[in-house]
């Protein structure tokens, strides 16, 4: 979100780790959100199965810690992490710029010992991108195929949709209707948060 506070590493694992200990006997595979490294390696421990990490994997810890628990990451595309409200991004041309920044982030991440085969791509939507590029991304999603990895979406309730007016409590119809969209265009893994 843009402008959140920094957790502690200790009050993260405090937060996450019961519930993913508590979860890790489910059937359903669990994704733990966060950039730190010691945060990543303690949820995998307790039973994480795939590590979604905002900063694309810009820490070599965090790297170590994928490339030697061998599990699936979500690498994300963001220029702060977190998002700095006062900050404004120039892309020449935002799915080129992203899917450039993208491949790079795989070169180091296939550097460190991980298999693009565990590589998924988020080309982070509203993460230093203005509404209108989130959009241009949407429309144009087929083109982050081409980085060889799975591509997923999180377009869930998000501020973009405010560009169509629909304030913060009128978000689901667009998140689904956007969903229906990532789906026809081939989207690998979209994620939501009305699950039914």
């Amino acid at each position: 979100r843009p402008g959140a506070v920094t957790v502690p590493v200790e009050e993260e694992k405090d937060r996450i780790l019961p519930v993913i200990s508590r979860l890790a006997d489910r059937s359903a595979p669990i994704a733990v959100d966060t950039r730190k490294a010691d945060v990543a390696a303690a949820a995998i421990d307790a039973g994480a199965d795939v590590v979604n990490d905002v900063t694309g994997l810009r820490s070599p810890e965090m790297r170590r810690v994928v490339a030697e628990h061998d599990v699936p990451v979500v690498l994300m595309h963001s220029i702060d992490a977190p998002v700095d409200p006062n900050r404004t991004v120039t892309y020449d041309d935002v799915v080129e710029d992203v899917v450039r920044d993208l491949t790079e982030r795989i070169l180091l991440a296939e550097r460190a010992g991980i298999d693009r085969e565990q590589i998924v791509v988020d080309p982070g939507l509203g993460f230093g991108k203005a509404p209108e590029e989130s959009f241009e991304i949407l429309s144009r999603i087929g083109e982050f195929g081409g980085l060889g990895c799975p591509v997923l979406v999180g377009h869930s309730h998000k501020s973009m949709f405010d560009l169509v007016d629909c304030g913060a409590d009128e978000r689901l119809a667009p998140t689904v209707a956007t969903t229906t969209l990532a789906a026809d265009r081939d989207v690998d893994v979209v994620r939501v948060h009305d699950v039914a």
